[in-house]
């Protein structure tokens, strides 16, 4: 019985204007098997947060089929698929998405709040002393640098124990110090709960990490 949360199959994505056709993604076939990590890794602009986007169900593919944890999602409307992600995803974004009127503390518990659990206060300091926020837990993410706003988004996307994470350059913002220790954190994750973990990067440290890496060329896979 396969073990695959993840299978793309012959995934293309288009992206059409009224005076042009632009193909973003060509074809593309993959499968991630419970508890792998993976690297997307690639050029600016080859494709790989798109290709993220569609494997999470942000977004549908123009061709091909996609399954998440079973579940076509292409045969999913957006309300199935946000209560899937939801219920199983976790994200770090590059941009954070930080809630500005939310502590840190409460952006991390959020994720439950969201998923109809209760929320655990605990888990949700544990987490954040983790990433090294201990006593930053009433800031705001305006009174927190770009580097601690992502460590809080980090801790937020651990906050549900989600059995697939995608992560968006999760160390990009971060001095080589607490990026080290972020990587840390992502495969003890990986590794203590059986999270499969989606990296886009560009760092060579991280992706050396993962068990495989995928490289993107102009939309298509290439060999790493």
């Amino acid at each position: 019985m396969s073990t695959s949360v993840i299978k793309a199959v012959s995934v293309s994505k288009q992206v059409t204007t009224a005076s042009s056709s632009l193909t973003i993604l060509q074809d593309v076939s993959l499968e991630v098997e419970q508890g792998e990590a993976i690297a997307l890794v690639g050029v600016s602009g080859a494709g790989k947060s798109t290709l993220m986007t569609l494997l999470a169900g942000l977004d549908i593919p123009s061709k091909g089929s996609i399954e998440l944890l079973g579940k076509p999602l292409a045969a999913m409307d957006d309300e199935a698929r946000a209560a899937l992600r939801s219920d199983s995803i976790g994200f770090v974004f590059q941009s954070f998405l930080l809630i500005p009127s939310l502590s840190a503390l409460e952006n991390v518990m959020l994720p439950a709040i969201i998923k109809g659990e209760e929320a655990d206060e605990g888990r949700a300091r544990e987490l954040l002393e983790k990433v090294g926020l201990n006593g930053r837990e009433i800031h705001l993410p305006a009174q927190l640098s770009g580097g601690e706003q992502q460590r809080v988004a980090l801790a937020r996307a651990f906050m549900t124990r989600p059995k697939v994470l995608f992560a968006d350059e999760p160390t990009g913002n971060l001095d080589q110090h607490t990026a080290a220790n972020i990587i840390e954190l992502l495969f003890a994750l990986n590794r203590d709960h059986g999270t499969t973990l989606v990296l886009v990067t560009h760092d060579p440290q991280l992706a050396q990490r993962c068990d495989r890496t995928l490289m993107l060329e102009s939309g298509s896979l290439v060999a790493a």
